[in-house]
């Protein structure tokens, strides 16, 4: 009996040493051979980004932009509804500061004022002038008379005496005219003056008119029907309380209209070029996360911009949303998916399947039945996962996401649809060159041990230098 179970237990430690061994050998194994199979479907190359909603059209609610009239460019905000709030037309909305505008109010008052004292003064003087001017007519006027008589009754007078009355007649005669002249361009004079005073006082007159007008103008009401959406200032911040508006752009807030929204996004300069308007997006919510709207690039920025917190340069995307649902409010994060390619049936494996060579060999390690070769692929189209195989794979092959071990030297399997498009290696060095993995936007990644490859004839070449590989 004791036989027996020594016997037993000795089996039991034997199966246990072979289940540790295969179970080590497989999980070895199971590391370096990471296998994936070459899919077949529709392939898409999106660009995401994230965004915000805005409405398509908006009526802004502004404050007095004819304050810089009156030299008052920035006025404070004092009080403003709660954001989001629905208002009816002629509804309070903000009220404005009016420190600075009583002070202007004050000076167009008392300007008005000191013109018409001014205009009253001058039309006094002028009644003035020109009365002691008439007075002085009708003086020189009697005093023609006088010498007319005294010239008529000196007839009988010496000759000397005749013609001193005559003299003095056609002295009193030329003062007169004179005095009439004069009188008539004096009256001229002040009637221009007269002119140019009353201007100045209508001219006072209107403006103190309008600043009465602009007074009612720092109670902002709606201008329509709406939910009030604050605007953002200079720095991006929404206005609130305290905040100042430039009057060159007096808007408090908007009015948006929510049936037709867009989303306002930005991409980089990398990808902007990929982007053109009346591509199809994708777009999530990150309050609603279970909705998943449409919508499409309705247009692309020319110019680029530098946003807060950035040193890239980004582009801004307006995008259109299609239809219309009621929970969709202003200033909402969304999720944008970019489509800017779409293959309806592509062959595709995974980036990290791909490797490279000299940056002209791109191939893969492709398992068939117990062997494992390293294969050439014509890449196309590539998205942040996968990358679309034009030659060199079938649907359903086995390639390998990581480096099988002992293959980095193996030579590869060139296609003869590559020959003449390789782009020709550099001069061989003594240092190895590595081949690199491709990222998602089709450059190399991190470099692995360069192998040698193998002409499509099948002869072996040793190192880069194969006529294969050197063709323009």
């Amino acid at each position: 009996m004791g036989k027996r179970n020594i016997i037993i237990l000795l089996a039991i430690a034997a199966a246990a040493l072979a289940a540790y061994f295969l179970v080590r050998g497989g999980a070895k194994n199971a590391s370096v051979e990471i296998l994936t199979i070459v899919r077949k479907g529709p392939f898409k190359v999106e660009i995401e980004t994230t965004g915000e909603l805005e409405a398509k059209n908006s009526v802004k609610i502004q404050g007095p932009a004819a304050l810089r009239d009156f030299r008052i460019f920035n006025v404070t905000i004092q009080a403003i509804v709660d954001e989001g709030t629905i208002v009816k037309k002629g509804d309070w909305v903000a009220s404005l500061d009016r420190s600075e505008f009583q002070n202007r109010f004050d000076e167009k008052q008392l300007a008005l004022e000191r013109e018409q004292a001014e205009f009253v003064q001058m039309e006094l003087d002028t009644t003035l002038q020109l009365r002691q001017a008439r007075d002085e007519l009708i003086n020189l006027k009697y005093a023609v008379e006088e010498k007319r008589i005294v010239l008529e009754q000196s007839q009988y007078e010496p000759p000397a005496t005749i013609k001193q009355a005559e003299i003095n007649l056609a002295r009193a005669e030329r003062e007169y005219a004179q005095a009439l002249e004069n009188y008539k361009i004096k009256k001229r004079q002040n009637a221009e003056r007269m002119r140019e005073q009353s201007t100045e006082l209508r001219k006072a007159q209107r403006e103190f008119e309008a600043i009465q007008r602009l007074a009612s103008a720092f109670t902002i009401l709606a201008p329509e029907d709406g939910m009030v959406i604050y605007t953002k200032g200079w720095d991006n911040k929404p206005i609130k309380a305290g905040s100042q508006i430039n009057t060159w752009d007096p808007t408090v807030a908007t009015l948006p209209d929510l049936s037709q929204m867009m989303s306002k996004t930005f991409v980089n300069e990398v990808d902007v070029r990929k982007v053109k308007v009346g591509q199809p997006v994708e777009i999530g919510l990150d309050a609603y996360p279970e909705k998943k709207l449409t919508g499409v690039v309705t247009r692309v920025a020319n110019v680029g911009e530098q946003r807060p917190n950035s040193d890239a340069k980004v582009f801004q995307v307006d995008i259109a949303i299609n239809g219309t649902d009621p929970s969709l409010r202003p200033a909402m994060t969304t999720s944008n998916k970019i489509v800017t390619a779409m293959l309806e049936d592509a062959l595709f494996v995974p980036l990290e399947c791909l490797h490279n060579q000299f940056d002209s060999i791109t191939y893969v390690y492709l398992r068939q039945g117990l062997d494992t070769r390293k294969k050439e692929v014509m890449v196309g189209l590539t998205n942040a996962n996968d990358a679309v195989i034009l030659a060199g794979l079938s649907e359903g092959d086995r390639v390998y996401l990581s480096v099988p071990s002992g293959m980095e030297d193996e030579p590869i399997d060139l296609l003869p649809e590559m020959n003449g498009k390789r782009r020709k290696p550099a001069e061989e060095t003594p240092d190895i060159q590595v081949p690199r993995l491709l990222d998602g936007g089709g450059q190399p990644a991190p470099d692995e041990r360069r192998g040698r490859f193998r002409r499509p004839d099948g002869a072996r070449a040793g190192v880069a230098r194969s006529d294969s590989t050197r063709n323009p």
